[in-house]
């Protein structure tokens, strides 16, 4: 199921890509690696996103990248059981829904002038967590055994 769901994702040989969008992409992708494992470290930047983030724009732009991160040994174990549609857990969840909240509540509260500008950002955190709710939650255990 695994290999099915990596070649849907990866890129479409039927059309060409743009060589600039290909280095763009290529570059984004590094770019959101690097940001992911920065995440391991710090908690206030997420992880998971910009590993799948990494992920959408390997996708389309490096068939081989797209591999190494799903199938690499710290990497994959994170990104896969959201690619195979399992699910997050609850605690991956209520992480997300935290930092997300507190850091739209804090640019929308403290930072942002405008008035729309901070309804746009209160309508996209609950767009997310409503998004992230409706995701179905599994336990540790669900995760080991789906890899």
């Amino acid at each position: 199921m695994l290999q099915d769901k990596m070649m849907i994702s990866s890129q479409d040989k039927t059309k060409p890509i743009n060589p600039a969008l290909r280095w763009t992409l290529l570059t984004a992708g590094f770019l959101a690696t690097a940001l992911g494992v920065l995440g391991i470290f710090l908690p206030v930047l997420p992880t998971v996103p910009f590993l799948l983030l990494a992920l959408a724009c390997f996708a389309r732009s490096s068939e081989r990248f797209y591999n190494w991160l799903l199938e690499h040994a710290h990497f994959g174990p994170i990104v896969q059981p959201y690619i195979n549609g399992c699910g997050m857990s609850r605690a991956s969840k209520v992480k997300a829904i935290t930092l997300l909240w507190a850091s739209i509540s804090l640019s929308a509260f403290f930072l942002i002038e405008l008035a729309w500008v901070r309804v746009l950002l209160l309508v996209i955190a609950c767009a997310v967590t409503f998004y992230l709710l409706s995701l179905p939650t599994i336990s540790i255990e669900d995760n080991e055994s789906a890899l």
